[in-house]
């Protein structure tokens, strides 16, 4: 097997590890609050918390990246991510809990941001797309394996030996990060000195934009899928395993639209006819009859998740290679900042206007302005910039 795809396989478990210490609260919610005496409100803080300090850690995680080097930052990230862990199973105060999942959430962002430059740096011109759909993919991998895994440990032995396993885990992702991680040919470990004025700020900016809204539009089907259908009269279980469709559908498609994208030499359709078609599903959502709704969804993640891979191979198109670092974590950045506001937002209309398909009507504006920002990167990424040109 290439170096590449081993160091692939390396990255790739690394994040799926991070996405199952996301969703380890949220699998573990019930045992928590009991362990900890804690309510519902509480848990929603420790799982927002692991997302809260994105966008100030993930500029820093690629400044400090350029300064110290890539794999010198990861493993650093991956300590905080095995500290974060371990406080978890001893913790009996919310104070605690709160203080482990801040460090570990340090550590997965600046994971998240480098790991992406990585991928970018191995595969760059060679299968880039169909790489990063790969990577992209083992988040909800992750997410799975969390729902799968922690909870049945819980229940059969404690709540403590679901940590510990967890820990173990970590640990095992920084081993085989560390020892098997080398840099690309032609790397160079660090970069001291980041000029700012040499950024491509413009088009790094319209990625990141496009990259938000399309995450954020996502958002709208899986965070109030369930209420707009069980509006129309469908019942919650069946609106809430409908939704499920949508997402598996979705998970499914990000490799093959990876694989489309570097097999066609066509990134720029592959997005568009991703980004219009998750934009086509809200109104078809609404609008269809019941007995369509099914067929729908599972078309529609079928064709949003032909997107992630060519999307995050854009600022691999502008960036140099010693400004990928820090450009990838602005990238993350606007990003987080998107992802943020977005929910809030749908949320705060719905109750507005007292309808929360209004969420639906957002989020075919925000595929729409995903289109937009996909024309305005086109036309302001300069093609001397572009890697290989």
């Amino acid at each position: 097997m290439p170096k590449r795809w081993v160091v692939l396989f390396v990255l790739f478990f690394a994040r799926t590890v991070m996405a199952i210490q996301f969703q380890s609260v949220a699998a573990l919610s019930p045992f928590i609050m009991d362990s900890l005496a804690i309510t519902l409100t509480e848990i929603g803080i420790l799982i927002g918390l692991f997302s809260g300090p994105g966008i100030i850690v993930a500029v820093a995680g690629g400044a400090v990246a350029s300064w110290f080097g890539d794999k010198r930052t990861v493993i650093a990230s991956l300590v905080l991510m095995v500290v974060g862990a371990a406080i978890f199973t001893t913790t009996t105060t919310l104070a605690w809990a709160v203080a482990g999942r801040i460090i570990s959430a340090v550590g997965g962002l600046v994971l998240n941001v480098l790991m992406t430059k990585m991928v970018i740096d191995w595969f760059a011109g060679r299968n880039v797309s169909t790489a990063l759909a790969i990577f992209i993919s083992s988040w909800p991998v992750g997410i799975a394996l969390g729902l799968l895994i922690l909870p049945p440990i819980a229940a059969n032995a404690d709540l403590r030996t679901a940590w510990m396993a967890l820990t173990i885990l970590t640990v095992a992702a920084l081993l085989l990060f560390a020892f098997v991680y080398k840099l690309p040919p032609g790397a160079v470990a660090g970069n001291p000195r980041i000029s700012f004025s040499a950024l491509p700020w413009t088009p790094l900016a319209f990625a990141a934009i496009l990259w938000g809204l399309y995450n954020c539009a996502f958002a709208m089907i899986f965070s109030f899928g369930t209420l707009v259908l069980a509006e129309r009269g469908m019942p919650v279980i069946a609106a809430s395993s409908a939704i499920s469709f949508y997402i598996i559908a979705g998970a499914i498609s990000i490799p093959v639209g990876g694989w489309l994208a570097d097999r066609t030499g066509q990134p720029d359709r592959i997005i568009l006819v991703s980004l219009i078609g998750g934009m086509l599903v809200f109104p078809a959502v609404l609008y269809l009859p019941n007995s369509f709704l099914l067929a729908v969804l599972v078309l529609g993640g079928l064709l949003a998740g032909l997107a992630p891979g060519p999307v995050v191979a854009m600022p691999g198109l502008i960036l140099t290679p010693d400004m990928r670092a820090f450009g990838t974590g602005v990238f993350y950045s606007i990003y987080y900042v998107l992802m943020m506001i977005a929910p809030a937002l749908a949320g705060a209309l719905a109750d507005f206007v007292g309808d929360v398909s209004v969420a639906f009507v957002l989020g075919a504006g925000m595929m729409l302005l995903a289109i937009l920002a996909h024309w305005a990167f086109r036309q302001t990424a300069s093609p001397p910039q572009v890697a290989g040109s």
